[in-house]
């Protein structure tokens, strides 16, 4: 949810006239699995008010072993769904931070500590520290305040192109080239 008024941001900039309607669900801290998921994406594509497509965004990181990376989760995404083509499985490499990390010297800034990135492509930052444990140690050093996603990962992305990100991280890249192919925008 942190992340959805700069997603909107960023494809307002690229599909001018275009715009998709977005409706985003929460899943409470993990996709839904199996035969839940495929039962919510059904429901999702059928009725009245049918979307045309779902895109679905998991971390891989859920406090879960239930992915090995992210290519296995948009595996077992697309296997559990059944294979349908309205359905477009996505994955966070670790979780959502990695999507956070290109824009450190904002971290620092506003965590108020100089604590250096941590090194590496961003989505290839170890599984046993991932992201988001970077970024709450920063914030616990700078000792402002705990890191908060929603406030934080907000103050963090505001008036940034994602784009900058996407050029850092493939994960995010192919997420925001799925939206904007199925709108008939420009792919990154």
């Amino acid at each position: 949810m942190a992340f959805k008024p700069h997603l909107i941001s960023f494809l307002q900039q690229r599909l001018t006239g275009r715009m998709p309607k977005l409706d985003v669900f929460s899943c409470q801290g993990r996709i839904y699995k199996e035969a839940k998921l495929k039962r919510t994406v059904e429901s999702l594509l059928s009725g009245k008010h049918a979307a045309d497509a779902v895109v679905a965004l998991t971390d891989v990181y859920t406090g879960t072993t239930d992915f090995s990376d992210a290519q296995d989760a948009r595996a077992k995404m697309t296997q559990w769904v059944g294979g349908n083509p309205a359905f477009f499985a996505h994955a966070a490499q670790h979780d959502f931070e990695a999507w956070l990390l290109p824009y450190w010297i904002d971290i620092q800034r506003i965590a108020g500590h100089n604590k250096n990135a941590p090194p590496g492509q961003p989505e290839k930052v170890n599984h046993g520290c991932p992201p988001s444990y970077h970024v709450k140690e920063i914030f616990r050093l700078g000792r402002t305040r705990n890191y908060s996603k929603p406030r934080d990962a907000n103050a963090i992305l505001r008036d940034k192109d994602l784009a900058i990100s996407a050029a850092a991280c493939p994960e995010l890249k192919a997420f925001l080239n799925t939206i904007l192919n199925l709108c008939g925008g420009v792919p990154l």
